[in-house]
């Protein structure tokens, strides 16, 4: 999927474009809504795809993802494709790549903040799922990539200046990593990313010195 919860990155390998900020109420909306996150998910992770492709994977109809590929594309979210595939005069969808991002919730009105909610609730819930399938779905014996699963669990202090900074880097990281297709060696697979981080509950920021950070970090 191409933008997601507090920010999302995916911006092209070459020139990663500027941050744009999602702060249209009517945007948020079409986002949100759930079968749309789940086509962008499928574009995200298999490529340019028709309507009738989606709707032989998600379980709908061509009508459906006809109208939402559509409203997609109206926000900008999907585009058709140039490349030629196949025969016959088929639509092709792929989705757009760019580093989007969510107005901060201080500046979110309580409108936005119940689409913001519904938006990170599917979103979070399809990761996870997706995560667990493909971790299930991985042969320890004869994949390779039955290891490719690392996750890590931390805590650290942070002034809101620095945890800013911190989740530039952390976009910043991605984007080198980024290339064109063209240059992908052999072998090479689609990994998913995502960042969470937030506040622990119940605490306040220090009013005194802390003499060093305090890590808890569970690699795997």
């Amino acid at each position: 999927m191409a933008q997601e919860p507090g920010a999302r990155a995916e911006s092209p390998s070459k020139a990663p474009h500027a941050p744009t900020e999602l702060s249209d109420l009517a945007t948020l909306k079409a986002l949100a809504q759930p079968r749309r996150q789940r086509m962008l998910q499928h574009l995200t992770l298999h490529g340019p795809a028709t309507s009738a492709t989606l709707a032989r994977a998600l379980g709908l109809n061509t009508g459906s993802t006809s109208y939402h590929l559509r409203e997609l594309a109206r926000y900008g979210f999907v585009e058709e494709s140039s490349e030629p595939r196949g025969q016959g005069r088929k639509r092709w969808w792929r989705a757009v790549p760019g580093d989007r991002r969510f107005p901060p919730r201080s500046r979110q009105s309580p409108e936005m903040r119940l689409v913001m909610d519904e938006l990170n609730h599917h979103a979070y819930a399809a990761d996870l799922e997706l995560f667990e399938q493909t971790q299930l779905r991985s042969d320890g014996y004869e994949d390779p990539w039955a290891d490719a699963f690392p996750y890590s669990r931390g805590s650290i202090r942070l002034t809101l200046p620095e945890l800013s900074a911190f989740f530039e880097e952390y976009i910043a990281l991605l984007n080198r990593y980024k290339r064109p297709d063209a240059d992908t060696p052999p072998g090479a697979r689609t990994v998913l990313t995502r960042f969470l981080a937030f506040p622990a509950p119940g605490t306040a920021p220090e009013t005194h010195p802390v003499p060093h950070n305090r890590r808890e970090s569970d690699p795997s």
